[in-house]
This record gives C-alpha cells, structure tokens and sequence, in this order.
C-alpha cells in the first residue's frame, strides 16, 4: 500500500503569508490605540477610547497574541529558508500545527466579537456622536479578521508538514 501523497509548501510564501498577516495585525493595533471619540451626554463631554468597551479590549488583547505569535514563526521561518533545517527539527511540528490553530481562533474571536458590539451599538454610537469612534475601531476588527484568514491559511501550510500515516 502506498503512503499518502506528500504536499509541502515553499517556506518563502510561508513567510510572505506570515509577513502579511503581521501587517494586518500591525495597522489593526495602531487603528485601534489611536481611535478616539468624544461622546457628548446632557452634562458633559466624555473622551471614549477602545479600553471603555469589553469587546474592543479582547480584540486588542487578541491582536497582540496574534503579532507575537505571528512574530515568533516569522523568525523560526527565517531560520529555515537560511539553514535549511527547520527550528527544532521535526519533533515541533506538531506543536506549530496546534498553535497555528489556536493562534486563528484567537483572532476570529476577537475580531468577530468586536464587530458584532459595533453592530450592536450603532444606533448609540450615532446618537452619542461616536460614530467616528466606532468606525475606526471597525476598521481595526476587520483587519483583525482579515489577519485571522492569514493565520487559517498559515494552518493548512503547517497541516502539509504533518508526518504521513499509513
């Protein structure tokens, strides 16, 4: 019986997906530290930043799993297209494998949960004049999903690397 076709991925478009999805995670950071609204109430102005809403601090927390994450295998990648060998052998294949994996539900999470809030709050975000606010933090969500389609993709590259059972 013969063993199950082998498919391999070149480790330089495994650092190009990497590398993008970095980007995305990068900008979705900077989107989301940066966004500020100034809500107007009856007695006062109040500044609204994404640390005031629960769903907005998972994503940014999920973002920053994501960038080190995305970092770290950035590097391991690095190291293989210069020596050849990838970093740790074969015994940490399955361990990148799993990782990918919890890496991308990690940033599906936290990008679906912070567009779903915005969804949720639009009405009040536009009668409290935070709609800019709110914009730019979905901007930054959907970045953050837009990394996730990366990290999904970096977990089929690293599922070809698996070993082969008969």
């Amino acid at each position: 019986m013969a063993p199950p076709p082998s498919y391999t991925v070149s480790p330089v478009v495994s650092l190009i997906v990497r590398l993008l999805t970095f980007i995305c995670l990068l900008i979705s950071l900077i989107l989301l530290a940066t966004a500020t609204g100034t809500a107007s109430t009856t007695y006062a102005d109040v500044e609204v930043r994404f640390n005031d809403f629960i769903a907005y601090r998972y994503l940014c927390a999920a973002v920053v799993i994501g960038l080190a994450y995305t970092a770290m295998q950035s590097a391991f990648t690095v190291y293989q297209i210069t020596t050849g060998n990838r970093f740790g052998g074969e015994g940490l294949v399955l361990i990148d494998f799993y990782c990918d994996k919890v890496a991308s539900y990690i940033l599906a999470t936290g990008g679906a949960a912070s567009i779903g809030m915005a969804l949720d709050l639009k009405d009040l975000g536009d009668a409290l004049g935070i709609s800019n606010f709110m914009g730019v933090a979905n901007a930054a969500a959907s970045l953050c999903l837009l990394a996730f389609l990366g990290t999904a993709v970096s977990s089929i590259f690293s599922s070809f690397a698996l070993p082969k059972r008969v």
